[in-house]
């Protein structure tokens, strides 16, 4: 699977579709040809989270040691799976933003997705930027690149 990277900008339309950045597109292609995605809120922070099938599949597979009739289950099961919306981009790589997720990150007519490796944040621009400035600040004073480049 190629790493999703980089950092794009794009405009939802007036059907609240937004085309998918070409180099992620190729990245959800499937040996199929197809190109599934589960899109869903971040735990972690005010964006979307879009996962390929087959990653969001491995996500969900700690569910498989858990009592099915256990809070655990239901709780694991209802922040995965609850609020996601399986998506495929159309013929021109767009996908519809549901509305859910659109009010949850806050976004407006632009949007921002950034790459991060195995899955991809879509975000308001601003709060995105502000999500990288943070992150490499935090990456620097913490020494997190030092010791990825020695591991590497």
């Amino acid at each position: 699977m190629n790493p999703f990277l980089g950092t794009h900008q794009n405009r939802r339309d007036a059907k609240g579709r937004v085309s998918v950045p070409a180099a992620f597109r190729a990245a959800l292609k499937m040996p199929d040809g197809s190109a599934g995605l589960i899109l869903r809120p971040s735990h972690n922070y005010a964006c979307i989270e879009g996962w390929p099938l087959a990653v969001f599949d491995e996500l969900g597979k700690p569910m498989d040691g858990l009592d099915l009739f256990s809070q655990k289950h239901d709780d694991m099961g209802a922040i995965l799976y609850g609020e996601a919306h399986q998506v495929e981009p159309d013929k021109e790589g767009r996908v519809l933003l549901p509305d859910s997720l659109v009010t949850f990150a806050g976004l407006g007519e632009t949007v921002t997705f950034i790459g991060m490796r195995k899955i991809f944040h879509i975000w308001e621009p601003a709060a995105g930027a502000a999500f990288l400035a943070a992150a490499r600040e935090r990456a620097r004073t913490d020494g997190i690149l030092r010791a990825a480049t020695v591991a590497a």
